[in-house]
């Protein structure tokens, strides 16, 4: 065997991932508010980068000045202001003002201290009000024993449990009770409507009334199976967590940009990419003019890197806009009937099929409608939205999605007194020819949130 050391050539075939594909994959899967904080940053580092402002119609120099040779009626100017330089305003007149708006919604335990400074005056009532204000929970309910906050102040159980009676009394009504079977009673007694049989159906059978058992409440009680379901119907109206209303320190909001908007003009649909989620960026004119400038070539070479750094996030910004474009005019083509006629004629799509009919890989399309937003006539929809799985059916296949319209439909309209079985919408279905066992009914009736058919009963 001859062992040795040579020169040969090989030629292969391999991908190679350039800085510009990497950036143009990136920007294609950023989200409105990802893109907009990496192009913040491509500002800070590149000057020659700006965001394109739109011109707006300015009023002409004609509509704003006064002409000074035409008469002017001093008494009609002088009526419209209270001094000077100062505009009457009609205050029955709503209009807008930054006094309208507030930069923070107020929380439960700011609600609560204000209404601790209207009911309190300054003494040992109040500091032990407010250290009770302070251990009341996002629901509204007391998360510290009052043994605890007693052996803390030094100061009798008794006097703490009546401190909190008071605060029983604030808004939202039932905030500051110790569990749910006080809280629902703090309410029947707003109400006036502390019924004992109502009272004893709280404390004893509130898993029984969540489980629609209203036979065995009637029984142990000895009441009509009509009254338990009356006073079950009062009990659910009633707030199980009454500071739910007012938003907490841990709420995560999430605010959605659309990044394309669908509009329905004479029966067409025309598709515009959100201006503010895909923004338009120029080269600032000043660098480009020290381009010519040949007297600084330092200069000149780092703005020139510079211009090819901002020429190819331009050009990337613009294949996103069109790739993003491309994806959304095919599912429109695709669900045509749903934007028509509504969430039934939802017909199940894949990125398969998508990336076939605009040439595009699976992949750039996953990537394309990862976290990107449509306005439509029929409301705000996630792009992931379009695409769901396909149920046989007579007329070709039917979404998921419309077949959890059809059973939501099917519920709404049921007999109350005879709610439909899953097996029972499961035949249902199979009369519109759309098979589907009764193990999937019941899969779609609780991502829907329907309870099953025994605790929909009514009597």
């Amino acid at each position: 065997m001859r062992m040795g050391f040579d020169l040969s050539l090989q030629q292969t075939q391999k991908l190679v991932m350039t800085p510009e594909l990497r950036q143009a994959i990136k920007l294609l899967q950023f989200n409105s508010y990802e893109l907009n904080e990496y192009l913040e940053t491509q500002m800070e580092s590149n000057p020659l980068i700006e965001r394109e402002l739109k011109k707006d119609n300015k009023e002409t120099q004609e509509d704003v000045s006064i002409d000074q040779k035409e008469d002017i009626d001093w008494k009609e100017y002088s009526n419209q202001y209270d001094d000077i330089s100062y505009k009457k305003v009609n205050r029955n007149k709503d209009e807008y003002n930054y006094e309208n708006f507030i930069t923070k919604e107020e929380s439960l335990k700011e609600h609560l201290s204000l209404q601790l400074d209207l009911t309190f005056s300054e003494g040992i009532d109040k500091l032990i009000a407010s250290i009770l204000i302070e251990n009341i929970d996002s629901n509204g309910y007391i998360s510290t024993s009052l043994e605890d906050i007693s052996s803390y102040l030094n100061i009798s159980t008794k006097k703490i449990e009546d401190i909190l009676y008071l605060i029983q009394t604030f808004e939202p009504i039932g905030v500051g009770a110790r569990d749910i079977k006080e809280c629902l009673k703090i309410q029947l007694k707003n109400k006036k409507l502390d019924d004992p049989d109502i009272i004893s159906i709280i404390n004893n059978h509130l898993e029984d009334v969540g489980a629609n058992r209203l036979g065995k409440i009637s029984k142990t009680i000895g009441i009509s199976i009509k009254r338990v379901q009356y006073l079950c119907d009062i009990i659910k109206t009633l707030e199980p967590k009454p500071g739910r209303g007012f938003p907490s320190d841990d709420d995560d909001i999430k605010y959605v940009k659309p990044d394309v908007v669908l509009e329905e003009v004479d029966g067409e649909y025309i598709i515009r990419v959100n201006d503010t989620t895909a923004p338009r960026l120029i080269i600032n004119d000043f660098y480009k003019n020290m381009l010519n400038n040949k007297e600084n070539n330092d200069a000149s070479k780092f703005i020139n890197h510079k211009l090819n750094s901002a020429m190819w996030l331009i050009k990337s910004i613009e294949q996103r806009r069109m790739t993003i474009f491309k994806v959304v005019t095919s599912i429109v083509k695709y669900q045509k009937d749903f934007f028509k006629k509504g969430q039934k004629f939802l017909k199940p799509l894949t990125l398969r099929e998508i990336a076939d009919d605009i040439e595009m890989h699976e992949s750039t399309v996953s990537r394309a409608t990862n976290g990107k937003y449509i306005q439509t006539p029929r409301g705000l929809f996630e792009l992931k939205y379009f695409f769901s799985s396909g149920i046989k059916a007579s007329d070709g296949n039917v979404a998921s999605t419309g077949v959890k319209s059809i059973i939501k439909e099917l519920v709404e309209n049921e007999n109350s007194k005879k709610p439909l079985s899953d097996q029972k919408i499961a035949d249902t279905l199979k009369q519109k020819e759309i098979n589907i066992s009764r193990r999937t009914v019941a899969k779609y009736r609780d991502e829907l949130n329907i309870p099953s058919s025994s605790k929909r009963r009514r009597y």
